[in-house]
């Protein structure tokens, strides 16, 4: 897994695109040249347009594409990954992949912390600086716990979690040279595991018999 600075040395001018909170991240990573960001609250469907708008770049100008995967919104994560594999389509180039948790763990460096995100039906995504993503159960929470800002829950927060800043800005500034960054090229939200479907072999509808 190689690191922003790893990425940059490689490829000269990245997009970085983030929707997995309600605060839309947008970047500009150029080798050599100060950073420059976009945020907004707006629907991610809009916000990532205008996010590289705003930044005075086209996406077709990116050397490689680099995207949160989640955890956080579904919807959020989906929206980046569909307009990336477009852009992937027109004009190919590297993606590489981060997780949102990962990034702010290691960003904060400590290690007594749990950072945790919502994973509906009671359930947690949960992660520790220099640990994997896992799924907790509410009631199995324990020890120091802290959700970034800006992220939603639907399940009530347990008790003293801690709301810690979610720039990538910073978080970016702190950690470029920690290997955080997967490449992938079937850009989508993180799933801790596949869906699996139950098949049914179909029949016809018939009257009970007498």
């Amino acid at each position: 897994m190689p690191s922003l600075n790893a990425l940059l040395a490689a490829h000269a001018r990245l997009l970085v695109l983030d929707a997995a909170s309600s605060r839309v991240q947008i970047g500009w990573l150029e080798r050599g040249q100060r950073p420059r960001w976009f945020a907004s609250e707006a629907e991610a469907g809009v916000a990532v347009f205008e996010g590289v708008k705003s930044l005075g770049r086209s996406p077709e100008e990116a050397d490689a594409l680099v995207f949160c995967e989640g955890p956080g919104s579904v919807l959020g994560v989906r929206t980046t990954a569909m307009a990336i594999r477009t852009w992937t389509t027109l004009r190919p180039r590297p993606v590489f992949t981060f997780q949102s948790l990962a990034v702010v763990a290691h960003a904060l460096r400590r290690p007594e912390l749990t950072l945790i995100a919502d994973a509906r039906r009671d359930t947690w995504h949960a992660m520790k600086l220099g640990g994997t993503l896992q799924r907790i159960p509410t009631a199995e929470l324990g020890g120091a716990l802290a959700m970034p800002e800006h992220f939603r829950n639907w399940t009530a927060l347990p008790g003293g979690v801690e709301r810690v800043p979610y720039s990538l800005e910073d978080c970016f500034a702190r950690v470029a040279d920690d290997d955080l960054f997967r490449a992938t090229d079937a850009p989508d939200a993180f799933l801790h595991e596949e869906p699996s479907y139950v098949t049914w072999t179909p029949q016809i509808h018939r009257a009970p018999s007498s």
